[in-house]
């Protein structure tokens, strides 16, 4: 375009010279058309369109005259600079592009012949490219509006086509995030979700994926239903061997203690009846404790009841005080009752193993403290002791059932490893949640729980015994 339109200019400078004086524009003089020197009139603006200049130079190079057409039809001289510009023109080369004092230019030098002057002079024409250049403009605006018009639609058209064909990517995303925040870890394990079948169809790479990640759920489900299945048959079994049992060691401890009791035994004899005794005891709470672990496996529980924690607090810890009397036993609780819906039994019986746990794996004179406090609807229960604490390795399988620490603690306590899983069943089973936290010289079991009611009282009542 820019080369059409120079052309253009170049072609109106021949008529813009002839409109000046100069016979036949830039061809030449007519055979009939004589003028001198003087006839020459570049101020003559008859004709010619605004902006239009015209300058005579005579053959020594000095301007003759000149003149800059107006809009309203007038003519100016050309200033000094623009006719030094102008001089320099070489008629033989052709048109060129000056930038004057009024604008860019388009000029062209014509020389005048001898014989139609008789003095020998050069004409300058030229001709604004205001117009050329406005419209190069407009075109250039145009072109990179459309161009950056093209490239948005090319985009919005690229991320619709991009996202329509990453569909099925994103459901497989979602399909595996959903099986990634199933609970997973025990009990009865069902994974409801799946790839949709449009996103599961062989002969794609996604669809290949897809497929090949429904095999996988479809695996996964079935290893965690024969687990479960596993899981419920040992259960089970610990379950029947645990009550049958019962029975036989009720029979093995009432006829030891009658021998005991009723005949005269050797000394060694009276040794091992007493240590069977003991092994026999000892068997039955295990077998008591597997039964309690069944039982809340099948959901066999009392009925809940408002069971007030502060009494209950009390007498376990009396009943733990007289049962090791080498501690120090304190305790810090509310002035006013609180109470929790919960099953009494069950609440006891977890305050029971905290308290003996507590005792049993620290050394005589050990501070164990027992605090009961309430906030936002919650009632915490806190067992802590001074004693050596627990190895960080054990920490994270602290409440897994027959895991035993006594290492970190104290050896040779005839620990089961069944008392802190029975006490997370039980806690969960009554809807509250249990936390250990131990160092060496500090050591704290925290029991929350749903409190019944909010608490409507204030201060605390604190006590200790020394034994």
């Amino acid at each position: 375009m820019s080369s059409y339109l120079t052309g253009q200019l170049d072609e109106a400078l021949s008529p813009a010279a002839g409109r000046a004086g100069l016979p036949g524009g830039r061809g030449g003089p007519d055979e009939d058309d004589q003028r001198s020197f003087r006839d020459l009139d570049p101020g003559n603006a008859a004709g010619q369109r605004p902006g239009t200049l015209n300058a005579v130079f005579g053959d020594d190079g000095a301007a003759r005259s000149s003149a800059l057409v107006k809009d309203d039809g007038s003519t100016e001289p050309l200033t000094d600079d623009d006719l030094e510009l102008l001089a320099a023109i070489d008629a033989s080369e052709g048109p060129d592009e000056l930038v004057l004092s009024s604008g860019r230019y388009r000029v062209d030098a014509a020389t005048l012949p001898v014989e139609f002057t008789s003095e020998g002079a050069v004409l300058v024409t030229g001709l604004p490219t205001a117009e050329r250049d406005s419209t190069l403009l407009s075109l250039d605006l145009t072109v990179a509006g459309l161009s950056l018009a093209g490239l948005v639609l090319t985009g919005l058209a690229g991320t619709v086509i991009i996202r329509r064909s990453l569909r099925p990517l994103e459901e497989l995303s979602a399909v595996a995030t959903s099986v990634s925040q199933l609970p997973l870890s025990s009990g009865e394990v069902a994974i409801p979700v799946r790839v949709p079948p449009a996103a599961a169809q062989p002969g794609t790479e996604v669809g290949t994926v897809g497929l090949a990640l429904n095999e996988m759920i479809d695996h996964v489900t079935g290893a965690l239903r024969a687990r479960h299945a596993s899981e419920m048959k040992v259960r089970q079994f610990v379950a029947d061997a645990s009550h049958e049992l019962r029975t036989p060691l009720t029979s093995i401890r009432g006829y030891t203690e009658l021998i005991l009791m009723s005949e005269t035994v050797s000394p060694s004899g009276r040794s091992a009846l007493e240590r069977v005794d003991s092994e026999s005891k000892r068997m039955s709470c295990l077998v008591e404790d597997l039964l309690l672990l069944a039982r809340l496996d099948e959901g066999q529980r009392g009925d809940p009841s408002d069971v007030d924690l502060t009494e209950l607090i009390v007498e376990t810890t009396s009943d733990a005080q007289v049962s090791a009397p080498g501690y120090s036993w304190s305790l810090d609780l509310p002035d006013e009752p609180v109470e929790v819906r919960a099953v009494e039994a069950e609440i006891r019986q977890v305050l029971i193993n905290l308290l003996s746990n507590a005792h049993k794996h620290t050394p005589p004179g050990t501070a164990i403290a027992t605090a009961l406090t309430v906030g936002e609807g919650v009632a915490s229960i806190s067992v802590t002791d001074n004693g050596p604490g627990i190895a960080p390795v054990f920490l994270d399988t602290i409440f897994t059932r027959f895991s035993r620490g006594d290492a970190a603690r104290s050896a040779n306590t005839g620990s089961t490893g069944l008392g802190l899983a029975i006490v997370q069943a039980l806690v969960e089973a009554n809807g509250g949640t249990i936390s250990v936290d131990s160092e060496p010289g500090r050591t704290e079991f925290r029991v929350d729980l749903p409190v019944a009611q909010p608490l409507t009282g204030a201060g605390h009542r604190s006590g200790s015994g020394t034994s």
